[in-house]
C-alpha cells in the first residue's frame, strides 16, 4: 500500500451530510470481482446531474474531499472506500464518519481526517470561492492548509501510522512471517495428521477486466480527467 505521508491536491467542497455507502457507489456494482476499476462508479446518481461538483472541470481531479457529518453510513461496503481511492480521492475530511466506513479507509490507503464542523464550513466556503485551489494535508503535523488558512485534524496514532508506512493487513501480518514460518515447521512435525496450510494466493500482475457489461451503464456528461 502507498505511504500518505504529505498530500497536495484539489479539494472538492461535497455540501452534503449523511452521506451513505449506497451513494457513494451503488449496489450494482458490488458484482465486480476486483478491488479496482470503481472509478466510473463514484457518486455514479449524482454525477447523472451536469451541475454536481466533479462534473466540474476545475474539481474533475480532485484528491481531497470535504464532506459533512456522518459520511460513509449505511452499508459496511468496502467498495465505498475503493470507489473514493480509484477515482483519485486519498484524503477525505468531514466531521464525523460511520465507524465501518472509517476502519476500511486507513486498510485501503485513505485517510479519514476528523475536523469540527465550523472548519468544514470554512475549507468550503474557500473553495468554492476558488474552484480547483489545492490543499495540503499534512499526515505528521496533523494539520490542513488552504491558502493561508492552517486548521487541525483529528486522526488516531494507530490510524496514522499505519498510513504513513504503508501498511494494510498484509503488510501487517507479514511482519510476523519468522513466526508464522516457526509455527508451520512445528505444526508439520508434531502434528503430520492435520491438514496442511494451503499454499499462499497471488493476484495476476495485469489488471482483470470484467467479462461482462456493467448494468445501468449510464454515459452522461463527466468531466474529462486526461
Amino acid at each position: 500500500m502507498e505511504k500518505l505521508t504529505t498530500l497536495t491536491g484539489v479539494g472538492v467542497p461535497l455540501r452534503r451530510s449523511n452521506v451513505d455507502t449506497d451513494q457513494i457507489i451503488p449496489a450494482v456494482f458490488l458484482k465486480r470481482v476486483t478491488k479496482t476499476g470503481f472509478d466510473d462508479a463514484l457518486f455514479y446518481a449524482w454525477r447523472r446531474d451536469p451541475e454536481f461538483v466533479l462534473n466540474q472541470n476545475e474539481f474533475a481531479k480532485g484528491q481531497i474531499l470535504v464532506a459533512g457529518p456522518e459520511f460513509g453510513i449505511g452499508s459496511s461496503r468496502e467498495h465505498a472506500v475503493w470507489a473514493l481511492h480509484d477515482y483519485g480521492f486519498r484524503v477525505v475530511i468531514a466531521p464525523s464518519f460511520a465507524d465501518i466506513f472509517y476502519g476500511n479507509t486507513a486498510k485501503n490507503g485513505v485517510l479519514a481526517a476528523l475536523m469540527p464542523q465550523e472548519s468544514v464550513e470554512l475549507l468550503w466556503k474557500l473553495l468554492e470561492e476558488e474552484p480547483g485551489r489545492e490543499m495540503t494535508v499534512d499526515l505528521e503535523q496533523r494539520t490542513v492548509t488552504c491558502g493561508d488558512v492552517t486548521l487541525p485534524f483529528e486522526v488516531n496514532d494507530y490510524t496514522r501510522w499505519r498510513l504513513m508506512n504503508g501498511y494494510d493487513d498484509i503488510d501487517l501480518t507479514l511482519q510476523h512471517e519468522d513466526d508464522i514460518a516457526a509455527y508451520e515447521a512445528m505444526r508439520a512435525e508434531k502434528f503430520p495428521f492435520k491438514p496442511k496450510t494451503l499454499p499462499a494466493k497471488h493476484l495476476p500482475e495485469q489488471r482483470i477486466e470484467s467479462a461482462r457489461d456493467v448494468e445501468y451503464e449510464w454515459s452522461g456528461p463527466l468531466a474529462h480527467r486526461n
